[in-house]
């Protein structure tokens, strides 16, 4: 039986730049929400770092994670995020159920 698919995503924007990966978020989340498999898609400021994100993604399967990642619009997005991230992100796989 597939489990979902739990992801925390952290970002950093390049000093000053976090305005755009605002921008960027709020263009691609409805699309991003209307892919099969995508359960939830949020993303959070860090408190008081305006230049630091937090994403929570939450996915079906392993296969609608897998699907969303070579998507046209995930591509693009992929592609333009270094002109304003510090780096990479960093993705973290949650396991599936709350420790208590």
């Amino acid at each position: 039986m597939p489990s979902n698919v739990r992801l925390l995503i952290l970002i950093t924007t390049l000093p000053g730049r976090g305005r755009e990966q605002i921008e960027a978020y709020e263009r691609l989340a409805p699309t991003v929400r209307a892919e099969e498999g995508c359960i939830r898609y949020d993303m959070h400021q860090v408190s008081g770092d305006p230049d630091r994100f937090a994403l929570v993604e939450e996915w079906s399967s392993r296969e609608a994670l897998a699907a969303h990642d070579v998507t046209p619009h995930m591509i693009e997005a992929d592609a333009a995020s270094p002109a304003f991230r510090a780096g990479p992100a960093e993705v973290i796989e949650l396991d599936a159920a709350p420790l208590a």
